[in-house]
């Protein structure tokens, strides 16, 4: 058994530690590079028997990561080390957005240390059928998605919606399942988080953090492209009305 590729998760991770190093690398014997390997151990990621196999995100592994990220960057001068696609792609996403990415990362460690995400099983969709995650990786999708799938939190806004004399239907595209297919639509509805779980932070979620959405709006929120966090209703809005526009000539 071959130790597991490294998850976006995990490049999230190694990427906010090289950042806060001023894009410099971290031997071994570094304490933060010791007390990362330990954090990537402990991740609810992979199976148990990756994680007991011989150097699966030692110190070595973790220090070797932050050289790819230190030499595969703009500004680095010398000679790149080999290193896949998804850490190019973090690399990238940490020099746009660095902002935002350490957010990310900061909610990752929140999550684990609270302990939450380990009482969590895997959803269904926190990957795509290729098996590819969002920017952000599972672990946070997947607190998300168990949230969206409580059916306590759905009733509560469903009614809160209903309470407003509000029509139930996507706030994305509008559709309304009761006028399409009649009683047997009637009351149905899924709901998706507004603000993704890295701005809001880690806390309990408000019937103001939920949007009503149809199921192909809220597959097509969560779906994962590489390069690219997960989507708002406000940015899947913006993607709807760039698609229908007339093309230009």
């Amino acid at each position: 058994m071959r130790i597991p590729a490294w998850t976006n998760d995990e490049l999230v991770l190694a990427g906010a530690l090289v950042v806060r190093n001023g894009w410099r690398e971290l031997r071994t014997g570094d304490p933060e590079v010791q007390e990362l390997s330990e954090l990537l151990r402990s991740l609810p990621l992979h199976t148990a028997e990756a994680r007991a196999l011989p150097g699966f995100r030692s110190p070595d592994s973790v220090s070797r990561k932050t050289t790819d990220f230190m030499t595969n960057h703009s500004a680095y001068a010398g000679k790149a080390t080999r290193c896949g696609r998804p850490t190019l792609l973090m690399i990238q996403a940490f020099t746009e957005r660095e902002a935002e990415m350490r957010q990310v990362a900061a909610a990752i460690t929140e999550c684990i240390a609270s302990g939450e995400l380990h009482l969590i099983p895997p959803q269904p969709d926190e990957a795509d059928e290729t098996g590819a995650t969002a920017l952000e990786g599972r672990l946070l999708v997947r607190r998300t998605l168990a949230r969206e799938r409580d059916p306590s939190l759905r009733a509560r806004k469903i009614e809160h919606v209903r309470s407003q004399g509000l029509p139930l239907r996507c706030d994305i595209c509008a559709f309304d399942f009761a006028r399409v297919y009649g009683e047997l639509g009637s009351g149905y509805i899924e709901v998706h988080h507004v603000t993704p779980l890295h701005v809001s932070g880690v806390r309990e979620t408000r019937l103001d953090d939920l949007a009503c959405l149809c199921a192909n709006c809220h597959r097509m929120c969560h779906r994962s492209r590489p390069g690219e966090l997960w989507r708002t209703p406000a940015a899947l809005r913006e993607l709807m009305r760039e698609s229908a526009e007339p093309p230009r000539h």
